[in-house]
């Protein structure tokens, strides 16, 4: 359905898409999720041919976007970041306009319009000016605008923006009502959004893909980095040569308090470790005073794979559970060493 090859956009010095590739495939929800000035909106204005690539192409049912323009943006319908609005005109008149743009044959275009309006629940507004709407009103004209003629694919750039959130639960179940039919990429910087409603999440930081999976495989792929919180009451050293002989472990820290010690264990691949701890401690007589296990949230894995993007991504507790696009660790490494070592 959508192919993303090797895309590139420079803008002089600055890099906002790095050599990104990707399927989408059809019938799903796909999320694009990074934080902002991740180059979500410029990878979208690219796959819908309102901006040009600095290097890759991107292909639409097999039509390249900017060879092939006519044909592969029929069947795209898009929602940009800031909706393409004429304030002067009635939201009626817009949508008609619009229509007219899509060729959508003239005796089909009033039903089309009311099916749109009744969609994004619309009716009260018809007829009033685009120009005196609420923020929260243009943004669902413009998703009017986006779903009329109903296109195979529904390309939209942070949709709930600007909603209250009554109106984000209806535009989730509209979005999955469309998935029936279409494909659906969405982007957002708010995790919960994509995680709602995406059959697929991609993670992008610094115009990179780090993460792509289903939303299952990412929580099952993280369940085990989890942090393991101890309070032992023994001597820092004591503690330290306890851990140093437990096989397995992840990296770990101890804090010395007054009279005890908080341990900090970051668990291993696969790796539980707090039955083998208990008796470890148990067999030294060191009592523990608290035992703390917590699970990652995926806003924990997000924040530290976005942060780990920027810094270096060998820096990750987290790197080891994904497959960051096909790139490996050490050829992560090796680029970040490349880069150190010529500053």
């Amino acid at each position: 359905m959508i192919e993303v090859r090797n895309l590139v956009k420079r803008y002089g010095s600055h890099t906002a898409v790095d050599h990104l590739s990707f399927t989408v495939e059809k019938g799903q929800i796909y999320g694009f999720l990074g934080p902002n000035g991740a180059g979500k909106s410029t990878t979208m204005n690219i796959m819908t041919g309102y901006l040009g690539a600095t290097e890759g192409e991107v292909l639409i049912d097999g039509h390249n976007i900017l060879e092939e323009p006519e044909k592969a943006k029929q069947s795209i319908g898009y929602l940009p970041e800031i909706p393409p609005l004429y304030t002067d005109m009635k939201v009626g008149e817009y949508l008609k306009f619009v229509a007219e743009l899509k060729k959508i044959e003239r005796n089909k275009q009033r039903d089309a319009i009311q099916k749109v309006i009744a969609m994004t629940k619309l009716q009260d507004v018809e007829n009033r000016l685009i120009r005196n709407l609420s923020k929260g009103y243009r943004q669902r004209v413009g998703l009017a605008q986006a779903i009329i003629g109903f296109p195979d694919i529904i390309i939209l750039d942070e949709p709930t923006v600007g909603l209250d959130p009554k109106q984000i639960i209806e535009i989730r179940e509209l979005i999955k009502e469309l998935a029936k039919d279409h494909t659906i990429i969405l982007s957002s910087h708010i995790l919960a959004e994509i995680s709602a409603v995406c059959d697929h999440i991609m993670i992008i930081s610094g115009g990179k893909l780090i993460a792509s999976d289903t939303p299952e495989n990412l929580e099952k792929q993280m369940s085990d980095a989890g942090t393991l919180y101890l309070e032992v009451k023994t001597r820092k050293e004591n503690v330290q040569e306890m851990l140093s002989e437990i096989q397995g472990l992840g990296k770990w820290s101890v804090e010395e308090k007054e009279s005890s010690c908080l341990v900090t264990i970051q668990e291993g691949k696969n790796k539980d470790p707090r039955e083998e701890l208990f008796y470890a401690c148990a067999q030294a007589n060191y009592p523990i005073l608290t035992m703390q296990y917590k699970k990652a949230s995926l806003e924990e894995v997000f924040l530290e794979l976005t942060e780990a993007a920027k810094k270096g991504a060998e820096k990750s507790k987290y790197l080891r559970h994904f497959g960051m696009s096909g790139r490996k660790k050490e050829q992560i490494e090796e680029e970040t060493d490349k880069d150190e070592s010529s500053l």
